[in-house]
């Protein structure tokens, strides 16, 4: 037996790639998209720039999928918040998600759908549209799911299905916000429930 068989030259060496998504991930949640240079990228997914551009594509590329992550991850709050019984369990479920992700230990404090690209320049361009639309798409969900809540008699008839949805997203996106601020869980959790205290909002 040939034990000095190496491997096709040129062939990049293994590694994980979902552990290094999840770490691209972190970085650009704590540092947004512009202020994750390539260097601080590969250093924390313990890869090279050439297997990083091979395995995820060029730095946006990389971005959209820890975008994915994100939301298949510690952002999945909202798509399990959809699923409660009435339209104010939606909502409050969709802050305590908000509250919860943005002040989980060991994470970094906010949301990567809100802090990812609000300083973004020129170059950063097209992850702030990448987000906009993210975020957009998470209004809109809301919005279907309390024009169900109005046509089902659980909200009362006359509310307005899209500005209940971007008051409960202003509401997030402000606790997330706050939290990147050093705003504690328990200080934001009282924001959230005062949100709720009439509901719906006139």
């Amino acid at each position: 037996m040939d034990i000095t068989q190496k491997a096709p030259v040129g062939r990049p060496r293994g590694f994980d790639a979902d552990e290094a998504l999840e770490r691209a991930m972190l970085v650009f949640w704590e540092q947004g998209y512009e202020g994750a240079s390539l260097t601080d990228l590969t250093s924390a997914m313990g890869i090279t720039r050439t297997s990083m551009y091979a395995a995820f594509g060029n730095k946006e590329e990389l971005f959209r999928k820890a975008l994915e992550r994100y939301t298949e991850g510690p952002a999945a709050y909202g798509g399990w918040a959809l699923k409660e019984p009435t339209a104010r369990e939606v909502a409050a479920a969709f802050l305590a998600g908000s509250v919860r992700t943005s002040t989980c230990p060991g994470l970094p404090a906010g949301c990567l759908g809100v802090q990812g690209s609000l300083a973004a320049g020129d170059p950063g361009q097209v992850a702030r549209d990448t987000l906009t639309a993210w975020r957009n798409e998470g209004c809109s969900r809301l919005r279907e799911r309390f024009q169900r809540a109005v046509d089902e008699g659980d909200l009362p008839p006359g509310t307005d299905p899209e500005l209940l949805a971007r008051y409960v997203m202003t509401v997030a996106n402000g606790i997330a916000v706050q939290a990147a601020s050093g705003a504690g869980r328990d200080a934001l959790q009282k924001v959230a429930d005062m949100a709720l205290r009439n509901w719906p909002p006139a």
